[in-house]
């Protein structure tokens, strides 16, 4: 990352760039395989997951492709490890289950290194959540989830398996930025949203989905406002979901003068009574 994601008034700031790297956690094949395939599609010169940490492995590498060339990534056995031999790697991307999502979470934002966590889990103890945002909070660091897909920023890095195959990246044009910012709960709903956005407007220059759960590390109105503080964004999209009261706090920074670029914002549900 160029800049701290926090600016001086404790806002947040771009969280990616084309440079960012990532610490995966809990091996899966297929997303970290659509990090590197997103990669190799936007240009970049290095694949964004820069290791593995697998717990109580005794590392190693495991094989995957960047383009056409077979790749080695390391694998350690621990985040400790992990982020002493990668210490420019400052996203951390969780893919453990919900009974250890706290354990590894908490252990990522302790980590110095480390400035955005993306805990992909469903069903992680609220209690436990609330920690988590508390520490994340007083300590300048952002959760993207619990029960997150995670986000992309177009032609520059992506999160998983955010926006889905690489045939849906390509229609949605998610390999070259455009200027809308765009924030949602739903991972799925996000992955329509690109391609709508990819029509209507010159595309998306990035898109958050901060989880299905109660207790989102980040909000809908958190990214609005650290959006507003992005030159490249000139408008912000915001699907909402019944539930919650997320959506109040968004109207309250409009209200307030914190965000003042376009906003197109609808919250799904709302219109449900009317086809009973």
């Amino acid at each position: 990352m160029g800049s701290a994601i926090y600016g001086q008034q404790g806002e947040l700031g771009q969280l990616f760039s084309k440079e960012t790297q990532a610490i995966f956690f809990n091996w899966k094949e297929k997303p970290v395989q659509r990090m590197l395939d997103f990669d190799f599609l936007c240009g970049r010169p290095t694949p964004s997951v820069a290791c593995i940490v697998q717990p109580g492995s005794n590392g190693g590498f495991q094989k995957v492709f960047f383009g056409d060339e077979e790749i080695a990534i390391p694998v350690y056995g621990s985040t400790t490890e992990a982020a002493k031999k990668h210490p420019k790697a400052d996203v951390f991307v969780n893919y453990a289950s919900f009974r250890s999502a706290y354990e590894s979470t908490m252990e990522a934002l302790q980590t110095a290194t480390v400035r955005v966590v993306a805990v992909i889990a469903e069903g992680v103890p609220e209690k436990d959540t609330k920690r988590l945002i508390a520490y994340a909070r007083s300590n300048n660091k952002v959760i993207i989830g619990p029960a997150t897909v995670g986000g992309v920023q177009a032609g520059a890095f992506k999160i998983g398996d955010t926006a889905g195959t690489l045939d849906n990246i390509i229609a949605c044009k998610l390999y070259r930025p455009g200027s809308v910012g765009f924030v949602s709960k739903s991972g799925g709903m996000s992955n329509e949203m690109y391609n709508v956005l990819s029509r209507a407007t010159d595309g998306l220059y990035e898109g958050i989905a901060i989880g299905g759960d109660t207790f989102p590390g980040s909000t809908l109105s958190d990214h609005c406002i650290r959006y507003q503080d992005i030159p490249q964004i000139k408008m912000i999209v915001v699907l909402g979901e019944l539930g919650g009261q997320d959506e109040y706090s968004l109207v309250s920074a409009l209200k307030e003068g914190k965000v003042t670029k376009p906003v197109v914002a609808w919250v799904s549900g709302t219109c449900a009574k009317l086809f009973k």
